[in-house]
């Protein structure tokens, strides 16, 4: 399976040396972008959906550490590439996949994208094998999976749904329902109605929309009161519903 990828590394030299390892050995990931700093890293994280991200641990005013601690919903896998090996402990308990040390061995940067890659198709078989949630035969309506059925929900009572991890929650106006399936997922089956992917975490009903707040990407406001902030990379999409 392809890998989406970014590298988050201060050094130009050592991002240089990754990236090009990765595209002449690791033909299975797609870089999408790479960060000089935990600011620009988590912008890139924020605004993408992502397979793996390499991360080194020591950078200007932080590091990779904090930058994990940054993301709210981490559906990734992590790869530390440092040349400090007293890390490895702490990398560990926050789950990285693998830990490569510099100067990077090749053999190693093929192990670890092939463990993520296998980390990757066993979440995808297991999503496979859940229920799935789906619009049916009667209009307006989507059905989601419970232990004992399913249950029948409008699809004009969702007011947004929230990535959380590889599950879903699924908002309403005075209720909330998790479902074991991605917000990707969600955006796929949805898509004929008006939905919108307004950031990497939330897909709003537009006609549940009362108000939007100008900025970067800005923020809406829905019929709940809640407000979401838009990633910029999705301001476009959003506004052409209103034009």
């Amino acid at each position: 399976m392809k890998l989406k990828a970014i590298i988050v590394e201060d050094e130009k030299v050592s991002r240089e040396i990754l990236r090009n390892y990765i595209q002449k050995y690791c033909l299975n990931v797609e870089l999408i972008g790479e960060a000089s700093n935990i600011t620009d890293g988590l912008e890139l994280i924020n605004n993408n959906e992502l397979d793996l991200v390499f991360l080194d641990v020591e950078m200007p005013f932080g590091n990779g550490f904090d930058l994990l601690e940054k993301v709210e919903n981490r559906t990734f896998e992590t790869v530390f590439v440092t040349a400090y090996d007293q890390y490895a402990i702490e990398a560990l308990n926050n789950h990285a996949s693998y830990y490569l040390l510099k100067p990077i061995s090749i053999d190693e940067l093929i192990k670890a994208v092939t463990i993520v890659a296998e980390i990757k198709e066993r979440e995808n078989e297991l999503q496979n094998k859940i229920l799935t949630p789906k619009t049916n035969g009667i209009s307006g309506k989507i059905t989601i999976p419970q232990q004992d059925g399913f249950e029948v929900l409008n699809i004009d009572d969702i007011v947004f749904c929230k990535a959380d991890d590889n599950y879903t929650v699924i908002h309403l106006a005075n209720s909330k329902k998790l479902v074991s399936k991605t917000l990707k997922y969600f955006e796929e089956i949805l898509k004929e109605h008006a939905f919108a992917r307004i950031h990497k975490s939330f897909l709003v009903n537009v006609n549940a929309i009362v108000k939007y707040k100008k900025g970067k990407g800005g923020s809406v406001v829905v019929s709940s009161g809640k407000e979401i902030l838009v990633s910029s990379s999705k301001k476009a999409n959003l506004l052409s519903y209103f034009k």
